[in-house]
């Protein structure tokens, strides 16, 4: 009889109420109940770059029973991202007073400093409370633009680059919640691509919404898509994993003001087809081995144009796989390269050559035949490689065995981080 009186006395606990009080149990519950004693080590201690909210309860009182569940479901939306706190007022009473608090239940939002302390307003709804809550996370993520994209992939090129593309115009709480975590601000870097960069979309190759993409190693040399759960604690646990090999060099900027990268921006390590500039030119072409199939334009490159090229590079890399020869592909503009498209004088555009830069300095224009029947398109240019690879094509020697001057270009303004 006493085993089944004890038995009902514990069904008749519902989760968190238990005899008609509430009871937050850790294993439970992802509300985390605090004290007095430990009220600056879990609250004050991180108001510099993190939001809390925290709710004031009594324990017996009829209004903060019901309100138990709605509030445990804003601290399971919110777990990882902000501390979602409680502090029992008919055990604390004397500090709940020294907080101000006159009636139960109360909910206040701690923002990051230098934003004070508030209390919470609306209505006790799970929604209501956990929108106003996020709205206080600290994006310490990039707006990824057209104009931004390669400035964003290879500055602090140690670092890895986490990307998210989605349909949404504003940056999610999640991944302002992950650009702001402890390590992670340090160690990665994170930015957001909306739906409407068409071009960034095209270029990593996104076919749905929401996806996320890695960009890490030497020259971008590992891009890993994220096929994991879209939530919080998921994608975390995924970019932890990468995150201690991201730690990039700093500096502290004048006066002790923001840290600075030491290194430079370098956007043709992570371009499909990079353009040659006097900047880019030891790395694309002139420094290490093989040859430089360089396309020549009149103005800027296509996307058309991106895609054609990439496609062309991997056919050939393919081929010459086993022949222990190499072509590095590239662009120049010679709207603003005159004097290399004096240099080259191509009788069309767009043209191209392949240029050899070791030892003796040499190329081979494209032929565009005495018509100008053959066009600098993908048909052109694959004569082009047949005609060297197969040993018929006839180089040129730069005269004087030296390069014209490079086109003197200035610096492009830092893109403004968008918060």
């Amino acid at each position: 009889m006493a085993r089944l009186s004890l038995l009902a006395a514990l069904a008749a606990c519902a989760p968190g109420i238990c005899y008609g009080k509430i009871k937050i149990d850790a294993m439970r519950h992802d509300i985390q109940s605090i004290t007095p004693k430990n009220f600056d080590g879990i609250i004050n201690k991180f108001r510099d770059s993190s939001v809390s909210a925290i709710w004031y309860y009594k324990d017996d009182n009829k209004a903060d029973i019901a309100f138990m569940d709605e509030y445990n479901k804003v601290a399971g939306e919110l777990k990882g991202m902000a501390k979602v706190t409680a502090v029992n007022c008919n055990e604390f009473d004397v500090f709940c007073g020294k907080q101000g608090i006159t009636t139960t239940p109360t909910v206040m939002i701690n923002p990051p400093n230098p934003i004070p302390t508030f209390k919470y307003e609306g209505k006790l709804e799970q929604k209501a409370i956990s929108g106003k809550v996020a709205r206080f996370l600290t994006d310490m993520g990039t707006k990824v633009t057209k104009d931004n994209v390669d400035d964003f992939l290879t500055k602090d090129h140690s670092k890895p680059k986490v990307l998210l593309f989605s349909k949404s115009k504003s940056t999610p709480s999640i991944w302002k919640a992950l650009s702001s975590e402890t390590v992670f601000k340090r160690t990665m870097k994170f930015g957001f691509v909306s739906e409407e960069e068409k071009d960034i979309v095209q270029r990593f190759k996104i076919t749905k919404f929401p996806s996320v993409v890695m960009q890490r190693g030497g020259q971008a040399a590992v891009k890993e898509t994220y096929k994991g759960d879209m939530n919080f604690l998921a994608l975390k646990e995924w970019v932890n994993l990468h995150s201690e090999s991201g730690m990039g060099d700093k500096v502290a900027g004048a006066a002790g003001g923001k840290e600075e990268s030491v290194e430079e921006s370098k956007p043709w390590l992570v371009q499909e087809v990079p353009e040659l500039t006097v900047k880019s030119s030891n790395d694309v072409c002139f420094k290490g081995e093989g040859l430089c199939v360089i396309y020549l334009k009149d103005g800027d490159l296509s996307q058309t144009e991106t895609d054609m090229l990439t496609g062309l590079s991997k056919r050939f890399t393919s081929n010459l796989a086993d022949r222990g020869a190499k072509m590095k592909w590239m662009w120049m503009n010679l709207a603003i390269e005159t004097n290399f498209k004096e240099l080259f004088s191509p009788t069309q555009m767009p043209s191209a050559v392949v240029f050899n830069p070791h030892k003796r300095l040499r190329f081979n224009l494209m032929d565009h035949g005495e018509d100008g029947e053959i066009k600098g398109d993908e048909q052109g240019l694959t004569k082009l490689m047949d005609k060297v690879l197969g040993g018929d094509a006839r180089f040129k020697m730069v005269p004087g065995q030296k390069l014209p001057a490079w086109a003197a270009r200035e610096a492009k303004a830092a893109g403004k981080k968008e918060l």
